[in-house]
């Protein structure tokens, strides 16, 4: 199964567009871009591998991620069988690196989208919140979860995903704030004004984090 994907709203010329459009509005953009440079475009393919991975990336790093991401795929392979997963048994998932907790979650995920409980073709379709509220639906899946697949599976275009934190230290020295960790509900309204334009405004803040020293 995979998402109705009607277009990827976060290609690399679609960001730079947005991203031009905020910098006209606000020289702290315009400033950013100069000194880090345009972020290019994270692209996932949507449907359920990209939301095991989703699991997997949950508080590991992203070399040991892509180290369990690797066994686990071998075990069940690159497109997933629902019924396939489930078939496995839990020493079987567990010796692919998945912790217990881990085990759970890909199982759930596994059921819903086996049962439709989770519609993947009609996801693509739903309003943001609407798709958010599907996926957090699932054991395991928070909304940090839910927007990084909305974001680069979809290509939504205005995801804000404040619980990220280094999207908030990002923004924070992008926006020469004087916290340098805001709280997630100060940086949600301060993002009013970029609005319908805020997943760029996170790409350019991760950007910025990871290439710009402090």
């Amino acid at each position: 199964m995979t998402d109705k994907q009607i277009s990827f709203g976060l290609s690399t010329p679609r960001v730079a567009a947005m991203l031009s459009e905020l910098a006209e509005e606000d020289s702290r953009f315009k400033k950013a871009i100069a000194t880090a440079g345009m972020p290019a475009e994270r692209k996932s393919s949507p449907g359920m591998a990209t939301l095991i991975r989703i699991i997997i990336g949950q508080q590991v790093s992203t070399r040991a991620a892509a180290s369990i991401a690797g066994r686990l795929f071998d075990l069940i392979g690159e497109t997933p069988d629902p019924a396939y997963i489930l078939s496995q048994s839990d020493e079987a998932l567990r010796a692919a690196g998945l912790s217990r907790a881990k085990v759970l979650y890909v199982q759930c995920l596994a059921e819903a989208i086996g049962s439709g409980t989770l519609d993947l073709d009609g996801l693509g379709g739903l309003p943001d919140e609407d798709a958010v509220a599907a996926l957090t639906a699932i054991k395991g899946f928070g909304r940090w979860s839910a927007e990084m697949y909305l974001m680069f599976a979809l290509g939504r275009p205005d995801i804000w995903p404040v619980g990220d934190l280094a999207v908030r230290i990002g923004t924070a020295r992008i926006l020469g704030l004087d916290n340098p960790r805001p709280a997630p509900k100060d940086l949600e309204a301060l993002s009013h004004p970029w609005r319908p334009k805020r997943s760029a405004v996170a790409l350019l803040a991760w950007h910025y984090q990871n290439n710009v020293p402090l």
